[in-house]
């Protein structure tokens, strides 16, 4: 897909987005399910609290690997549960969006909601756009071809294996996702910076007293790596199929708003199973283009979308969950081409 496949007149464009949003409007999808978070949110708390009364109760026993496999589960629910609050898909206030937000990242997994929040908002402003989302800055690894060329370090060392990578990366995306956390409470843009950094140490304080109180010291660190390990594995695979491998922006490049989000994003063929492994967001292109919707209704929103996109001619695309990975690992192998063309010249 090419920088052309973004281009229309835009006399054409400017009502694209506003038709899709009133036929949804009027289908009642943008309506709140109060019954349906209250089930989830009852849901993930039980299944989080549930976690931690077994790994109390197995104790000092190596089948307590088998519990930290469990709460890396519980984890990312719990992380699917903020993404929803954040977006204001659960309550209408926005203060009870905020604090229920901080205790579900910062007290119960460690993540600070609102540096994340702050993060994600500008990822869904510009999906997949080089100089502004940040999901796609070069970090560890690079992107596009041209991250590669002007990579240094550690995206300079990875970047030529990257793909093969990818996946072993991931157990460090937890532990990644905390240093974040506690390095955005530095911002200065930052709300509530006390508050957020109370729950954040908090959270870490509790978590590594109950490892070292009830395991001894090697079970504990064991328990430790495989937990947060899996959680990273789990957040990464959530998120890996939405956007890596869609056409990358960069520039002046910036369509409008209803291209700019279906071009840069992917949806997830599946089940209900899928629909609450993912959290609702194997529907990107629905999730981007109406991200306050509820979760619930992204799949009834996907029919009138892709037809809406049909008629427009908007390329919709729409791929199995291996399908998508398939993807994002042969786009990172291409962008780190320039990176093993520089290993053979030399």
């Amino acid at each position: 897909m090419t920088a052309e496949t973004f281009a229309r007149p835009e006399q054409a464009r400017g009502s694209d987005f506003g038709r899709l949003s009133k036929t949804i409007a009027a289908s009642g999808l943008m309506n709140r399910r109060p019954g349906y978070y209250t089930a989830r949110i009852a849901t993930v708390a039980a299944l989080y609290t549930g976690g931690w009364i077994a790994f109390v109760l197995v104790g000092a026993s190596w089948w307590t690997l088998a519990i930290a496999a469990f709460l890396s589960v519980a984890f990312g629910q719990v992380a699917l549960v903020a993404h929803d609050v954040a977006h204001r898909q659960v309550f209408r206030l926005r203060k009870a969006s905020e604090l229920s937000g901080r205790v579900a990242g910062n007290a119960c997994i460690g993540m600070g909601y609102g540096w994340w929040q702050d993060k994600h908002t500008r990822h869904h402003a510009n999906p997949n756009h080089e100089e502004l989302d940040p999901d796609v800055k070069p970090d560890l690894l690079v992107w596009s071809q041209n991250q590669a060329r002007a990579a240094t370090g550690i995206p300079r060392l990875i970047g030529r294996s990257q793909a093969y990578l990818f996946f072993p990366l991931l157990t460090l995306e937890g532990i990644s996702l905390h240093v974040s956390s506690v390095r955005g409470l530095g911002q200065d843009t930052l709300k509530s910076r006390r508050l957020e950094g109370v729950l954040l140490i908090g959270h870490f304080v509790a978590y590594l007293t109950a490892l070292f109180l009830v395991l001894p010291p090697a079970m504990a660190v064991a328990f430790l790596a495989v937990h947060q390990g899996l959680f990273g594995v789990y957040l990464g695979s959530i998120f890996a199929p939405n956007h890596k491998g869609m056409p990358i922006l960069t520039g002046e490049d910036r369509p409008d708003f209803l291209r700019r989000q279906v071009l840069t994003s992917r949806n997830v063929r599946g089940g209900r199973m899928l629909d609450i492994a993912l959290g609702g967001l194997n529907y990107q292109i629905e999730h981007h283009l109406f991200p306050s919707m509820p979760s619930p209704h992204l799949r009834r929103a996907q029919t009138i979308v892709r037809r809406h996109c049909e008629e427009l001619g908007v390329a919709y695309l729409e791929t199995s969950l291996i399908g998508s990975y398939r993807q994002a690992l042969r786009s990172l192998h291409e962008a780190g081409a320039p990176l093993r063309r520089l290993d053979t010249a030399t």
